[in-house]
């Protein structure tokens, strides 16, 4: 028999009507995925994929999404709406969610996967036809339904997206509700309804959302904020860091979480790794042009909007730069401190790079762990560099999830080709950021697991074995 929980009933608003609805009709949907083979629910996952990585989609919503939020750039939607759902759909398929997904005969413990329910998935106006399908994908992989979110700026990007999943589903004859969005306009009491009526929130966007998906009381998982550093070392293959962040930086105009706000770089090649940036378009501004960007950049002590994610053109000439900057691919600053009153030591969502000069590797780590606690705790980092010894000092000292080492970090941070990462869009940043998970948002976390015990030889030592060496060193 299955419980159900009863949750404690709020104040009746028609939103929240609106939202409980919608669950419901999940709930509905829901049954025609109950008893399904693996077979079924792995062919409802890439007829969800296809919906939006087939090419005329792919395009369109990307098209749309510039238009609808202003952010980024067109060609690079098209990449990611592709990349990450294709490289979400390669991990799922490699995965059992149906059943029995591990049998541990020495232990005596079968597990079986359950579904958990209904997903209430907030989704980023960063990426507002990715994170949605990304989201839905794993949702039904654990056999749920999935109730989206959009960030209002997204909003239109993200219902075309739910709508073209939903065509996918009629067309292999599964019910549309299987995923749905929430009505236009979106609001924040629609959004804090979905929080609290759904049975697993999984929030990534603005961290007042994942403070409110914590609060909800609902069983939540929350991302942390981006900002992330990288260490160009001594060791480092200059030309290569160089290209690879450029990269990186420049991918969808710095939409990403995962892309390069600052640059470490030892004291020993600290000319030839600038010279290298500028070789692949950086522009290196001088103390009154920083003072200009800066001004340009920050509004009554926030990011302009008008600015973020857009082309290094429009930035440069908003703060006046010379025609050598609007020719830029993106803009480098040279920064000694870390905090508020260094606005650049933190997350821009901009084509401007912070650069930082170091005297040795330890002094550069230290200013890592200094970038990282002013923002961007828990998330992750990265290293261009020859010496292991050094990457690997960064994962042993360092409280982030995920180091990455001589990659370009918005490609490999969400997951790779290349890399042993699993494809996301949503980086849970440990309890560092306040997060519940300590790794790429994946599979995992939509599925409830019933373990199956059954007896086996007797495990039990005898005293000697557990408090032998405390008793040797220390007495009884």
């Amino acid at each position: 028999m299955s419980a159900t929980i009863t949750r404690h009933p709020a104040a009746a608003s028609p939103d929240r009507e609106v939202v409980a609805t919608l669950i419901a009709r999940g709930r509905v949907a829901m049954q025609a995925l109950k008893g399904a083979d693996q077979a079924r629910i792995d062919e409802a996952v890439t007829a969800l994929a296809w919906s939006v990585y087939k090419p005329e989609s792919a395009r369109a919503l990307a098209e749309l999404a510039v238009a609808d939020t202003g952010l980024g750039n067109v060609a690079d939607k098209v990449v990611k709406n592709q990349r990450k759902t294709f490289g979400t759909l390669r991990d799922l398929m490699r995965v059992r969610t149906v059943g029995i997904i591990e049998e541990d005969l020495a232990r005596g413990i079968i597990k079986y996967a359950k579904p958990v329910g209904v997903v209430g998935a907030i989704c980023p106006s960063t990426n507002p036809a990715a994170t949605p399908v990304n989201k839905a994908m794993m949702a039904l992989k654990g056999g749920n339904a999935v109730v989206i979110a959009p960030s209002p700026a997204g909003a239109e990007t993200t219902a075309r997206t739910v709508d073209l999943m939903r065509e996918a589903l009629h067309r292999i004859g599964l019910p549309a509700n299987l995923v749905q969005c929430l009505k236009l306009p979106i609001t924040k009491e629609g959004t804090q309804a979905l929080m609290e009526l759904s049975d697993l929130v999984v929030c990534t966007g603005s961290q007042d959302n994942v403070r409110r998906a914590y609060r909800s009381g609902t069983p939540a998982i929350g991302v942390g904020a981006g900002n992330v550093p990288v260490i160009v070392d001594v060791s480092a293959d200059l030309a290569d860091a160089a290209r690879k962040i450029r990269l990186s930086k420049c991918f969808d105009n710095a939409t990403s979480c995962s892309s390069e706000n600052a640059v470490v770089i030892l004291d020993k090649v600290y000319d030839q790794a600038l010279g290298a940036l500028e070789a692949e378009g950086g522009f290196r501004c001088d103390e009154a042009e920083k003072h200009r960007l800066q001004d340009a950049l920050w509004v009554d002590g926030k990011l302009n909007r008008k600015l973020i994610a857009r082309d290094a053109a429009i930035i440069a000439a908003a703060a006046g730069l010379p025609e050598a900057a609007r020719k830029s691919r993106f803009l480098m600053v040279e920064e000694a401190g870390v905090g508020h009153e260094f606005p650049f030591s933190g997350e821009k969502l901009a084509l401007v790079l912070t650069v930082y000069r170091a005297r040795d590797f330890t002094a550069a780590r230290d200013r890592v762990a200094e970038i990282l606690a002013y923002q961007g705790m828990g998330h992750s980092c990265g290293i261009h560099t020859a010496e292991m010894t050094h990457a690997r000092m960064l994962a042993e000292t360092l409280d982030v999830v995920r180091v990455l080492v001589n990659q370009a970090h918005t490609f490999g941070n969400g997951g790779s080709f290349d890399n042993g990462l699993n494809f996301t869009l949503s980086m849970g940043c440990g309890t560092w950021a306040r997060n519940s998970i300590s790794e790429n948002l994946n599979w995992r976390h939509f599925i409830n697991i019933t373990h199956l015990s059954t007896t086996i030889p007797e495990d039990r030592p005898s005293e000697e074995d557990l408090f032998g060496g405390l008793w040797a060193k220390y007495g009884k």
